[in-house]
């Protein structure tokens, strides 16, 4: 058989094993690949191009050597996660950089940081002044995590006391100008909604670039023409506000009557209003 014909038919059989394979092995993104792993992997990928290739000139040497290096990890894999010990020893242990305010240089010295390089990785944090820093650590694939002060972190809504409508993954309903009736079927919705939703802006179906659906029902378009600016409906703040308005009319409807039974009304409607606005507030104004 010539050479180019072994050399094709191994690449193509070496393609798909890789394929197999890699389906078995730890699914990890690039930022968190340990460097044992990212060694397994370099060594994985030059064994299959060195056979690919007929440098190795005994595919079953070649094969063997393959399957050592991507069945010992597999087991290690395991074993790590039945042993905190075998983990450790694979992959190290996180070590603790800044401690209560406190920067720990002897573990920089230990993990081989400079003070420039620290200083870096926390700007990549968005902690830019150390003194608001509280608590870093850094990861066994090298990454650092910060926890910034306790008054320097970002006010939340359970902070301010405030309830938030709880937020699900928003659906794309239209993709190149095309409906596509599982995305609205998620959101438990139809065409007959979509249209009606591009007509009260204005849009054609064909002028849609993507248009989704987020959790609280709001069609976000981006049309093929950048130039078009899309009119933001807002029937939810319009509601919030006629809610208000009415809940304001009875407080003053209550103090402006004489009549006793009047203004009991009054005043109990108002409040039955200001108990719907509470618990309307995280869905219609968010």
């Amino acid at each position: 058989m010539d050479t180019w014909l072994i050399l094709l038919f191994n690449s193509i059989i070496l393609f798909f094993l890789t394929l197999v394979l890699t389906r078995f092995m730890k699914k990890k993104s690039v930022s968190n690949v340990t460097p044992f792993d990212f060694i397994s992997y370099v060594v994985i990928a030059i064994i299959i191009t060195l056979i690919s290739l007929g440098v190795i000139a005994n595919i079953y040497f070649g094969l063997i050597a393959l399957a050592v290096w991507v069945l010992i990890p597999i087991i290690l894999d395991y074993a790590s996660m039945k042993s905190k010990w075998i983990y450790n020893i694979i992959n190290g242990k996180e070590r603790v950089l800044i401690k209560n305010g406190k920067v720990m240089e002897d573990n920089l010295s230990k993990e081989r940081i400079t003070g420039q390089e620290f200083l870096q990785e926390l700007r990549s944090k968005k902690a830019f002044n150390l003194a608001d820093v509280e608590f870093a650590v850094m990861e066994t694939t090298g990454d650092i995590n910060v926890s910034l002060k306790a008054d320097k972190k970002p006010v939340t809504s359970y902070d301010l006391g405030k309830k938030v409508a709880s937020k699900t993954e928003s659906q794309t309903v239209i993709l190149d100008g095309n409906i596509l009736n599982e995305g609205l079927t998620n959101i438990g919705l139809n065409q007959g909604w979509l249209t009606t939703e591009l007509e009260n802006k204005g849009v054609a179906l064909e002028n849609v670039f993507i248009g989704q659906v987020d959790s609280s029902g709001d069609l976000y378009l981006d049309l093929f023409d950048d130039m078009i600016q899309v009119p933001k409906t807002q029937v939810k703040e319009m509601l919030y506000a006629s809610i208000q308005k009415s809940q304001a009319e009875l407080m003053s409807f209550s103090l402006e009557t004489e009549n006793k039974g009047a203004k009991a009304m009054y005043l109990k409607n108002a409040e039955k209003l200001k108990k719907i606005i509470e618990k309307l507030e995280p869905y219609l104004l968010r």
